[in-house]
């Protein structure tokens, strides 16, 4: 298991940096990322949906004969979440909306967390199964990046509040999940696994249909629905390359 420490803690670093470039691209070009941000949250639905019902759920179903129950909980757990932002926080806050950008970041945040979890589990099998799950891991960590930073900033939080809370949930939590899971991986079966896909696809399938796709409806710009599209097509690359 010693053999591959340094794999899989190098793999995460390199998700977790594909995605602090990510952000740091579209901070650098804010001003233009702020104009087109509906277009990233429609290419954010099409991807977060689609990789959700197209791999992680079949996957989650495949390790555990619970994870339907495990998936409605990541749901409601998610809706429940955002029901107290927008009582608690939202309602001291009146002209922004918070959940906006609170609700996705903690389903992505705990997605890339899990995603670190995959990476010890998968170069604990072989160096090659790792490299195998990270190349297509990494696909899709640019553009989450970029769409956690977007989403932060429609919810009315700061530049600087944007991307440090960014930073930690779709970056840091990437090598943060392999480094808490490597030393237990022995402990972590097929089934646990299962259960925590299924929870976390739950979360991301709240994020977006019940947040992103709204959003993107209330605007109603030229070319929304090719965005969406354009995410659709991304995921089925980003499934049919693991």
């Amino acid at each position: 298991m010693g053999n591959t420490f340094w794999p899989a803690l190098g793999a995460s670093l390199l998700a977790a940096l594909v995605t602090a470039i990510g952000i740091y691209t579209i901070r650098r070009f804010e001003a233009w990322g702020r104009k087109y941000s509906i277009y990233f949250v429609c290419f954010a639905a099409g991807v977060l949906i689609s990789v959700s019902f197209l791999h992680i759920i079949p996957k989650a179903f495949e390790m555990n004969a619970h994870a339907p129950a495990f998936l409605l909980l990541g749901f409601v757990l998610l809706h429940l979440f955002n029901r107290f932002v927008t009582a608690f926080v939202c309602e001291r806050a009146p002209d922004s909306s918070y959940g906006i950008g609170l609700v996705p970041t903690l389903g992505i945040g705990f997605h890339s967390l899990i995603d670190g979890f995959v990476y010890s589990i998968t170069f604990t099998v072989s160096v090659f199964t790792g490299v195998l799950a990270a190349t297509g891991m990494v696909l899709h960590e640019f553009p989450e990046g970029i769409i956690t930073y977007l989403l932060l900033l429609r919810g009315g939080f700061s530049e600087k509040t944007s991307l440090i809370l960014a930073f930690i949930a779709a970056s840091l939590t990437t090598p943060l999940g392999m480094l808490i899971s490597y030393p237990y991986i022995s402990r972590i079966d097929q089934p646990l696994l299962g259960s925590l896909l299924a929870l976390s696809s739950g979360a991301l399938v709240y994020v977006g249909a019940t947040h992103l796709l709204p959003q993107a409806e209330k605007e109603h710009r030229k070319y929304s629905l090719l965005a969406l599209g354009a995410g659709i097509l991304v995921a089925v690359i980003i499934v049919l390359s693991k």
